[in-house]
């Protein structure tokens, strides 16, 4: 073959492979409401302007307060709540992703055997979703089928205990539940019991069973609400939003157990006011976190040392009420928050040297955006 053509059949291919590296994502932005508000809206994010670009609105869901996608981005889970936090058990409703223009095809939905369902994750595999429960102060987990659907819940594990805060750790309230990178754990973050909770893992029966150790202690008052591991898979940080702090962990990936190395605050120093932290998350080359501050409707910029250690970097606006939920791209280069008493959406750029974020256009306008779910 002439080497002329074979440079040609090179220079397609490194073409058509940078052009599927820059393909634009899509993404689900949960509106957390009842009756002809509530629905699921898809976006298309413009990769080169920061633009979102509305596509469909799947509105056979209640309060969807929190989304969860299967890793081959097949699936989409949701909470389905008709009286969100009420006695009775919210539903999880699975979701098959129809084509490429941000449709979703309903399949069935599952008991999330608690109230006021607030965190789903699904495992590595696929095979197991995860969910924990506010009001109940509980997680549970259910299997997966084959075609995306939910089984009942495999397992359910109820919390007990309370801490130091009179008025909102009377007794357990189960925040978030994560699955860790290695697949072997799910942590679960209590904010009633200032514990972070370990669970095995067992995928392929969609099981969880108590750990040994079974939690770790976050300070007292602390209020742990939402978890995340480092892309490297050994450091855990946890969102406090009682005392809006963060809390660096070693992982230990053979025993499941979590050592604390660090708390770090959210806001500024001279702040008097009420706040209280709500979601973190970490860019996915593990240089910087964010974690937003509702109240100082701010966003906390952290820079990430190669020790795990967070240093502060910056205290910016939210560009809206609540800031409830981030999400961050693949690429490393867009934060978008979910503003969801603000009923706004924000888009901002990061600064890849600094960590710093700016705000790109104006905040799109819908109701009560309560969680962002990419799909690249």
């Amino acid at each position: 073959m002439p080497r002329f053509l074979s440079l040609a059949a090179a220079l397609v291919l490194f073409s058509s492979t940078q052009f599927a590296y820059a393909k634009d994502p899509m993404i689900f932005i949960s509106a957390f409401a009842g009756g002809d508000q509530a629905a699921i809206h898809s976006f298309n994010f413009n990769l080169a302007t920061g633009a979102l670009k509305p596509l469909q609105r799947t509105t056979s869901v209640q309060n969807p307060f929190f989304l969860a996608l299967s890793p081959d981005k097949k699936f989409l889970y949701s909470i389905h709540a008709l009286k969100f936090g009420s006695k009775d058990a919210e539903e999880i409703a699975a979701f098959k992703l129809a084509g490429s223009d941000g449709k979703l095809e309903f399949l069935n939905k599952q008991s999330a055997k608690g109230s006021a369902a607030c965190y789903l994750h699904v495992d590595n595999s696929g095979k197991t979703v995860v969910v924990a429960n506010y009001s109940s102060g509980s997680v549970a987990s259910l299997p997966v089928k084959e075609d995306g659907s939910l089984g009942e819940a495999a397992s359910f594990v109820q919390h007990a205990g309370s801490s130091v805060n009179p008025s909102r750790q009377k007794e357990p309230h189960a925040h978030c539940i994560v699955v860790s990178p290695d697949n072997k754990y799910a942590f679960a973050a209590d904010l009633g019991l200032d514990q972070v909770l370990c669970y095995k893992l067992d995928p392929k029966q969609g099981k969880i069973t108590a750990n040994d150790p079974a939690f770790a202690k976050t300070p007292a008052g602390a209020g742990p609400r939402h978890l995340t591991f480092h892309p490297n898979g050994k450091k855990v940080y946890v969102i406090n939003e009682l005392l809006n702090s963060v809390t660096l962990f070693d992982y230990d990936s053979e025993k499941g157990s979590l050592k604390e190395e660090q708390t770090i605050s959210t806001l500024p120093k001279d702040f008097k006011g009420t706040s209280y932290c709500a979601d973190l998350k970490i860019t996915p080359d593990g240089k910087y976190l964010y974690g937003t501050n509702r109240g100082h409707d701010s966003i906390a910029c952290y820079s990430i040392g190669a020790d795990g250690k967070l240093a502060l970097i910056g205290i910016e606006p939210s560009l809206g009420k609540g800031p409830q939920n981030l999400a961050i791209t693949s690429d490393n280069g867009w934060l978008l928050c979910a503003n969801m008493p603000g009923k706004n959406v924000a888009v901002f750029r990061i600064d890849s040297k600094t960590g710093k974020i700016k705000p790109v256009g104006e905040p799109v306008v819908m109701p009560s955006p309560s969680c962002i779910m990419l799909v690249e």
